[in-house]
């Protein structure tokens, strides 16, 4: 197959097929009328100018294709990343606006580097548990943010729980006209999207809501508009630079927003394959989605990344190249240039509609069933990162979230060493037991570890081995360390006081290993005089055939020492 060279802007020779132009273009009609009441809720859920959503959706996704792998990858705002925006404090700087424009380029640094150092191999240490948690909790999130704009009602409190609580409590307050523009949205969503008209419902039902509301304002009974709250201009944005002095303090927000980008951009990459044939890299994806972040930060835009909703859409909706995101992209400007006025008068319970239906549906019943059906330790995992994930900044749940993963890998790895003894006997097979309790003297003990050895198992290791006593003399344990490519000083230091206590009664321990390293490490960290070189023995294709042979110095050296005494 066929593939990309690594990082470059993709050959445009790939953009353009003249027999797939009107395929691609009516794709692209599709994704880009749906992105703009899209992006609108983006920013609007982010707590920002929601044209800020609008541009981000355009220059993300369009900076994006140049250098995605993955032909279809939409690299939009999502949910997730939008809640996390909204739980970083921009209102308090100095230039709200140009410090959330830095957040998307320090934001697209971090998913560049990530990229080019090839960081996809970290996210399988987060757990199906931790994620379907974090995602869960996401969409309650989501639903609950957007109580204020789909009641009309303005809440108090310090969080989004307490404001929902503070709504219950004083629900007469709900404004009637607000309240009826959100539910018949949210109706006509759920209908619309089961007709002909699929995801173009979204942009049907919003434009109906807003024509409710228009209908509410002729009775002097207004409803909040998106010109209420922001200007929407008749022209494309300029090139805006980032606030330098304050991208080293967006750190930690943008390496939030990085990570959840990235896995949501790897189930896009694993879930679209190209139809051409070539490969998708995951590195390169992330890449593309790190330049898609720069390109809308420097052009007034939020943070992106790759959206599996987004790109479901336009997949489905007949797209062969990526020519149908570039067509999305002059979709959603040629709106922002001549419907501008009308953007304006989109209804804000609306957006607020369509975003709780969105949160309704990233929460995935049948995933935490799942979840919990596995275990205690992986409903116990997704429920602390639920509850972690509605009651602190998203940005540090997040951090928390992969912390539990790694943990969890950790611990269960840890508690998964079995060590086993192998028996040979004379007719060439070969048994496998369970090890003895202590190390039989004048006899050898071929000793073989299941699982991973690194720091957090060293002392299970240690624990399993046999216990050497002095009746333990003129022994060979064989210990067969394989699959392990760097066992680590903790479990060096295992083996060298299990090689130490054998020595003290002249007895000897042997490793057989498949590894150069783990075979350099015993020599530098043990020495010599414990385990010589000639007690290293390295395996070969034939499986067996080293420790064989190991055995077969064991049983030798034990005839020379034990010859005296039957003699």
């Amino acid at each position: 197959m066929h593939q990309l060279t690594r990082y470059p802007v993709a050959s445009p020779k790939r953009w353009f097929r003249r027999d797939s132009i009107t395929d691609d273009g009516m794709a692209g009609l599709v994704l880009g009328v749906e992105s703009v009441p899209d992006g609108l809720a983006s920013g609007l859920l982010a707590g920002v100018n929601p044209v800020f959503g609008l541009y981000g959706y355009l220059f993300g996704m369009v900076g994006a294709a140049l250098f995605t792998s993955t032909a279809f990858m939409a690299v939009q705002a999502t949910g997730a990343m939008s809640i996390i925006v909204a739980d970083v404090d921009l209102a308090g700087r100095d230039d709200p606006a140009r410090s959330l424009f830095t957040l998307s380029i320090v934001t697209g640094i971090v998913m560049i580097l990530a990229g080019l150092l090839k960081l996809g191999a970290f996210l399988r240490f987060v757990s199906n548990s931790v994620m379907t948690g974090f995602i869960s909790a996401v969409g309650v999130n989501i639903i609950l943010g957007q109580l204020d704009n789909f009641t009309g009602y303005a809440a108090a409190g310090s969080g989004r729980i307490a404001r929902a609580l503070d709504l219950v409590t004083h629900f007469w307050r709900i404004d009637v006209p607000s309240f009826t523009v959100g539910v018949v949205t949210i109706v006509l969503i759920v209908v619309l999207q089961r007709t002909f008209l699929g995801s173009l419902g979204l942009v049907v039902a919003v434009g109906v809501g807003s024509v409710v509301a228009a209908g509410f304002g002729l009775f002097d009974r207004d409803v909040a508009l998106v010109a209420d709250i922001a200007d929407v201009p008749r022209s494309l944005p300029f090139l805006t630079l980032p606030v330098f002095g304050e991208m080293f303090g967006m750190i930690v927000p943008a390496a939030s927003l990085a990570f959840v980008g990235l896995v949501q951009g790897a189930g896009v990459s694993a879930g679209f394959p190209n139809v051409d044939g070539t490969d998708s890299d995951v590195s390169q994806d992330f890449v593309g989605q790190g330049a898609g972040n720069v390109v809308a930060g420097l052009f007034q835009g939020m943070p992106v990344g790759g959206s599996m909703s987004a790109s479901s859409l336009i997949a489905g909706a007949g797209a062969k190249t990526r020519t149908s995101l570039f067509f999305a992209g002059i979709t959603m400007a040629l709106v922002i240039l001549l419907l501008a006025d009308v953007v304006g008068y989109v209804a804000m319970p609306s957006l607020a509609a369509l975003l709780i239906v969105v949160g309704f549906g990233t929460i995935k019943p049948s995933r935490v069933m799942s979840v919990a059906r596995t275990g205690t330790v992986p409903l116990t995992v997704m429920a602390i990162t639920f509850v972690l994930t509605l009651v602190i900044p998203l940005q540090y749940s997040v951090l928390v979230g992969v912390g539990i993963s790694v943990l969890l890998f950790v611990v269960g790895q840890s508690s998964r060493l079995v060590t086993k003894r192998l028996v040979y006997h004379a007719d060439g097979r070969v048994e496998e037991t369970d090890p003895p309790a202590t190390v039989p003297g004048g006899e050898v003990t071929v000793l073989q570890p299941y699982g991973a050895l690194f720091f957090a198992t060293a002392r299970t290791l240690g624990e399993q081995l046999p216990d050497v006593t002095p009746d333990s003399r003129h022994a060979v344990v064989i210990l067969r360390i394989r699959g392990t490519d760097d066992a680590g000083a903790t479990v060096m230091d295992v083996v060298r006081g299990y090689a130490a206590d054998l020595h003290a009664v002249d007895g000897r321990l042997a490793i057989v290993t498949d590894s150069d390293r783990v075979a350099r490490q015993i020599r530098s960290v043990i020495g010599a005089d414990l385990i010589g070189p000639h007690r290293i023995y390295r395996s070969t294709t034939f499986i067996g055939e080293a420790s064989r042979r190991a055995f077969d110095d064991a049983r030798t050296w034990i005839e020379t020492r034990e010859a005296p005494a039957g003699g």
